[in-house]
């Protein structure tokens, strides 16, 4: 998951309070269209679809046989992906260039539990994880 890092808690116990709220997918839109998320969570999500095209959504492919489909879920400050297992390292390496590149946080839900966050400095590093 990618979000944007001003409306996340940078602390553990709050953000995983955050997350979960978010996961509730309570708000009021459609969320497989990303009209509906920020603009930096839009351009990031463009870039995205180029390597990883959306299953749903707007820019939808039917496409089922490729492998590197993926599912994007757009609230209003973040944007969930699921990938196939078989792309889950190349996908992992490409959002995360993705979300350092647009200044995105990114929470790895499905495997460490780490959640990166990008520095006042340009640094990109993992502020906190599940186990924290």
């Amino acid at each position: 998951m990618v979000f944007e890092p001003l409306s996340a808690p940078h602390e553990p116990g709050s953000f995983f309070a955050w997350y979960k709220k978010v996961a509730e997918w309570g708000e009021p839109h459609n969320y497989n269209d990303p009209a509906f998320t920020t603009p930096t969570l839009r351009a990031w999500y463009h870039d995205m679809i180029k390597v990883f095209p959306a299953m749903n959504g707007p820019d939808a492919t039917h496409d089922y046989d490729n492998s590197a489909i993926t599912g994007y879920t757009c609230a209003s400050t973040s944007i969930y992906c699921d990938f196939r297992w078989s792309e889950a390292e190349t996908a992992y390496d490409h959002l995360r260039t993705l979300a350092r590149k647009h200044r995105l946080g990114f929470f790895d839900v499905s495997d460490t539990g780490d959640v990166w966050l990008p520095g006042k400095d340009g640094a990109y590093a993992v502020a906190f994880r599940a186990s924290s």
